[in-house]
This record gives structure tokens, sequence and C-alpha cells, in this order.
């Protein structure tokens, strides 16, 4: 019998099941990975907002994790909303107690309609304890301005700002560009210490992504846990995201979470057309 592989994630709940650990699952689930998790906090939200956020205590976070890497250790690893530097600093120490070296961060800072995930006094101890630890960080383009106290208005900056945000320890940056205002296409920056390069994919006129940056950090966390190359986990989570969006659900009032079930199902219809 062939064993599973295993990645978890380590992030908050998200009650309209778009975020967060839900939508981590999904992926972990669509792309063929036995999901875990460990919660960092309870959020009370939905397509229009974030009604409430419960963080849990650290000690909490550290026995949850202390239960998943007891028995069932990952192959890959996600972080996504941690909201304070207390709960920061006890997933890194568990991440360095139980060697888990292939880390995907996922520096959740904001809400999709602006709520704060990430208190101000955590931005330190997400850079000095967990960015080291990390093999690929997945910023947007505010997450990286906050990170690195720049400005970026162009290509230019945010090829800067992936130098300044790998010289923080991670290995791997992948600097995402949906939140550029540009309308040719969204370029997605890797720079693995050596080179720059993008991923472009058209983009797409739609309210409904909540829970992109989640899926898309899942997605790769994913890839590394099935053992592709980062390059490799890299592609497929872009391919991932960019048919979650395009295959709308068209649920609810305000930004309606993406579709997890839409990269899968075109790969079924593609070998059904071959």
């Amino acid at each position: 019998m062939t064993k599973a592989v295993k990645a978890l994630t380590i992030a908050g709940s998200d009650s309209g099941g778009g975020a967060g650990i839900q939508a981590d699952l999904k992926t972990f689930q669509e792309l063929g990975v036995y999901g875990m998790s460990a919660l960092t906090a309870v959020t009370a939200q939905n397509t229009l907002g974030v009604q409430a956020v419960y963080p849990l205590t650290e000690e909490a976070v550290a026995a949850q994790l202390d239960s998943v890497g007891a028995d069932l250790p990952p192959e890959a690893v996600k972080t996504g909303m941690l909201f304070s530097s207390a709960i920061i600093r006890t997933t890194a120490a568990k991440i360095r107690e139980y060697g888990w070296g292939r880390l995907v961060v996922d520096p959740v800072m904001v809400a999709k309609g602006g709520s704060p995930l990430l208190l101000q006094e955590a931005v330190a101890a997400l850079v000095s304890e967990l960015l080291p630890l990390s093999l690929v960080v997945t910023p947007n383009i505010p997450e990286a301005e906050i990170l690195t106290g720049m400005t970026i208005t162009g290509l230019k900056e945010r090829e800067q700002a992936a130098r300044l945000i790998h010289s923080m320890g991670p290995r791997y940056v992948v600097l995402k560009g949906g939140h550029d205002d540009g309308t040719d296409g969204v370029r997605d920056l890797i720079y693995d210490g050596q080179a720059i390069t993008y991923l472009s994919s058209p983009r797409i006129d739609t309210r409904h992504t909540h829970g992109t940056g989640c899926t898309f950090s899942a997605a790769i966390t994913a890839g590394l846990a099935a053992g592709d190359h980062v390059n490799e986990a890299i592609q497929t989570a872009k391919a991932f995201i960019h048919a979650a969006i395009e295959h709308s659900l068209g649920i609810g009032s305000g930004h309606g979470p993406t579709n997890h079930f839409a990269y899968r199902q075109s790969q079924r219809e593609g070998q059904k057309n071959a």
C-alpha cells in the first residue's frame, strides 16, 4: 500500500470557507495530498468582511503542533494567519524542534476587506523568527511593502523588494502581482537569490478573489509535499489559482471565494478531450 503524503497548515479559520484553514485543506485534497491543520485563531467572516477575530493561546497552538509532530510528520508545512508575535514564536520553535524543512510562509496581514489579521507588533517576529526558516515566502505587493518599508509602484521596486525579502532568510521569494493596477495581465515575480523570473497569466475581471493568497500558497505546499521541485510547485500553484479564479462559484454578496474544484475538473475534461 502506498503511503499518502501529508501537508500541514498552521493558520486561522474562515467561517465563510473561502480562505484560511478551509481553503488550505480543500487545496491539499484537490492536489492529492492528505491535509492536517493547527488552528491559530477563529474568525467570524463572510464575503462581506471579517466581523470578529478570536486568537487561540500559544499553548493551544503548541499542543496541536505537538500532536501532529508526534504521529503524523508532514512532508511540507505552510503558515497563514498567525496574528501575534507569541503565536509566531511558538510556531517557529515547533518548526525547529521537529525539523520541518519544506516551509511555505504566506505572510497574511490584512483581509480582503481591510481587517487586520496580523498585529503590527508581530511583523518583526515574522521577519526574525519565521522567514529564516522558510523555503518559500509568498507576499502580495501590500505585504511586501510592509515587510520592506518600501513603496512599490513598478517592476523595478518589485524586484528590489524581492531581493530585500530574500535577504531576510527565505530561499525563494514569490512576490505576487495580483494587486498591480496594470491591465496587461498578472505577473508574479520569483527570486531564488540568483535570478528573477516572471510567471504571467491573463487578468480576470471578477470580485470573487477571496482566499487567493491562501489557496496559492497551499498549492505550492502540496506540490512540495509530493516531492516537486520548488519551481514546478509554483507553476502548478499558478495554474491552480488561475483556474479557481476563472471558474467562479459566484456566491456571496461581497468578495466571493474562488473555486477549488476548478483545476481538477479542467484536468479531467482535458483528459476526456485528448
